[in-house]
């Protein structure tokens, strides 16, 4: 392998390793987020669709997480491309979810409630 091709190959590695590990702390996250507003609705006697959004979100992240695992173990440099490529588009629209979650639920925490 050429040293162009092997600086290539270790900088799609390095991509692959950044998306396994931030893919898996987002599941974290999501799933801290969800005990979050769980604490919230029960203290408030309120109701929220984030808590389900927030799973499914996080799916998508553990989705990403692993593809991404899956391009790190594959052994085809074609292979690793296509399922980092799938890993990093999951982690984007992962991500869009995210913020449009707390967008969402923002408003929900600020819009007055009417009884």
């Amino acid at each position: 392998m050429e040293p162009d091709q092997k600086q290539k190959r270790e900088l799609e590695k390095d991509i692959c390793i950044h998306i396994f590990t931030v893919s898996s702390a987002m599941v974290g996250v999501c799933l801290t987020v969800i005990g979050l507003v769980r604490v919230v609705i029960t203290l408030g006697k309120g109701n929220t669709l984030a808590d389900d959004l927030l799973a499914g979100d996080a799916l998508l992240f553990l989705v990403s997480c692993f593809l991404s695992y899956g391009a790190l173990r594959s052994r085809g440099v074609r292979r690793m491309h296509r399922l980092e490529r799938v890993a990093d588009g999951v982690f984007i629209v992962a991500m869009i979810v995210m913020v449009a979650i707390c967008a969402f639920l923002t408003y929900a925490v600020t819009a007055p409630i009417h009884v």
